[in-house]
């Protein structure tokens, strides 16, 4: 049984608005049965009145036990409605229990913020790997969202890697709210643990040259010792292409392998730097696929 959900401007962006309560309400009852739906729900009432941390713990462990292991699907409509509430976010392929998780998650009151910060604290001090892991996918949805800064920026040093894709992938909390230093270690980590690069929310807009610099260093490294290099790194470049990296592209453009030769047009197309552009130029069969969007970074790791 599907809910009939209805949208309201007022509940733009609040994750905690009825429209997306009852939103995670309804994906949840289209994938559970009546008799753990149920049970779900009388957790959420409990948790939601009582703001209690070991409730709200025994609730996490109790999941997979009462909850079906299975993953979430959604169809078009779900994801869109998703997305008008909390944009960047996409749940889709996310563990059913981790959507049961967030459920509770935004049962908790938030009316005082010590409190409300001082369970959420304890969950994340007491969580096992995969709670640990639903908790950052959760961040944004999160009351106080600045006060979770620090907690982000410590889950991107952990070495666990359901942990750190729980936070760069499809999550719009990291682009939001973390600063520039911050943002670059987590997609500097994302490149040297081999993560996929086009899952991360903002990647594009949140460019910056002092990432540039350090991924076009690192890049040089890796060439040098004849390593491979991730194609998606140059997309971080090309705004940022001068007379300081210029032949490195250049080089780029000539190279043997195919993938490396897109990844320099894709990152001149990019550039506002007059010979990056002269340089795409040589090439017009590849500068027109670009154009006709048959060749950008989504596909060129297809």
């Amino acid at each position: 049984m599907q809910l009939n959900i209805p949208m309201m401007k007022n509940d733009v962006l609040s994750a905690t608005s009825p429209t997306f309560v009852l939103l995670i309400a309804s994906l949840i009852k289209e994938h559970c049965n009546t008799e753990n739906f149920l049970w779900l729900q009388q957790k959420a009432e409990l948790i939601n009145t009582t703001n209690d941390l070991l409730q709200t713990q025994l609730c996490f462990a109790a999941i997979p036990r009462k909850i079906e292991k299975k993953t979430l699907h959604l169809n078009a409509d779900q994801q869109n409605k998703i997305s008008y509430l909390l944009p960047g976010l996409y749940m889709e392929g996310w563990s059913f229990h981790r959507l049961c998780r967030l459920y509770i998650l935004i049962q908790i009151d938030a009316a005082e913020k010590g409190q409300y910060c001082k369970l959420i604290e304890g969950l994340f001090a007491n969580a096992e790997m995969n709670e640990r892991a639903d908790l950052y996918a959760a961040l944004p949805v999160f009351s106080f969202p600045e006060y979770w800064i620090k907690c982000c920026v410590e889950g991107i040093r952990s070495n666990m890697g359901i942990v750190l894709e729980a936070i760069m992938y499809n999550n719009p909390y990291p682009a939001k709210y973390l600063q520039e230093a911050a943002w670059n270690q987590m997609v500097l980590k994302a490149f040297f643990t081999e993560k996929d690069i086009n899952r991360i929310v903002g990647l594009d807009e949140r460019a910056n040259s002092s990432l540039a610099k350090t991924l076009i260093d690192y890049a040089a490294e890796r060439r040098a010792a004849k390593r491979s290099i991730n194609v998606q790194l140059w997309r971080l470049a090309g705004k940022f292409i001068d007379e300081t990296n210029y032949e490195i592209i250049k080089n780029l453009f000539a190279d043997a392998d195919e993938k490396t030769r897109f990844a320099a047009a894709l990152a001149c197309y990019a550039s506002d730097y007059k010979p990056a552009r002269q340089l795409l130029n040589t090439a017009p069969e590849i500068e027109q696929k670009i154009k006709e969007n048959k060749l950008s970074w989504i596909n060129i790791s297809a």
